[in-house]
């Protein structure tokens, strides 16, 4: 009996799960209305005293999204003054609620990609139930992965949906990379 082969393991596929660049840290949702007279009005000396007084190493290694549950009209430093706080014990602060700061996360660790590993291949964007990937995430990958893959799928590289392939036209060519820029002239070895 011949052995089970496993194509999709076999084949040129490269897999990108996007649920591989949370670092896995929580996510704290910090409602500064509490340091607020009354939740409504921000007095700057009682604000500092709270802020002065709360223990911030409750935040140690976690991202924190400063957010007010009240209408009360925040003056920008007040959210300055906490973040400098944070800066010495999160892992990260930004303004909102928990979907904006993962939003956020994502974005720059996008930008820190090595999309290099994908040229001129046929991609899979792993999908299908990570909580932690919010959607934009999604879309900013595909934008990134079509400027270097010869094909993007999504799902799993058994059971894909195929997403958008390169013109054959738009094809590198040995003076060309992946996404069609022309390579250097250098001069040979030894000129």
């Amino acid at each position: 009996m011949e052995p089970i082969e496993n194509s999709v393991a076999d084949s040129e596929i490269q897999v990108f799960n996007l649920a591989d660049l949370w670092d896995e840290r929580p996510v704290t949702e910090l409602d500064i209305s509490t340091f607020l007279v009354e939740g409504l009005m921000l007095k700057e000396k009682p604000f500092r005293e709270e802020v002065d007084e709360h223990d911030w190493s409750q935040y140690d290694d976690e991202h924190v999204a400063l957010y007010c549950s009240t209408d009360a009209i925040i003056p920008t430093w007040g959210y300055m003054l906490i973040a400098s706080k944070l800066k010495e014990v999160s892992a990260s602060t930004t303004l909102g609620r928990e979907e904006d700061l993962r939003r956020e996360y994502y974005v720059e660790a996008l930008n820190t990609v090595d999309w290099s590993a994908y040229e001129d291949r046929p991609v899979v964007v792993k999908g299908c139930g990570s909580e932690v990937v919010p959607e934009m995430a999604y879309l900013r990958a595909t934008q990134k992965l079509q400027a270097v893959a010869r094909k993007l799928m999504y799902g799993e590289p058994c059971s894909s949906v195929p997403l958008w392939r390169r013109p054959q036209e738009d094809k590198p060519t040995p003076d060309t990379n992946a996404v069609g820029v022309k390579k250097p002239d250098l001069p040979s070895p030894g000129s």
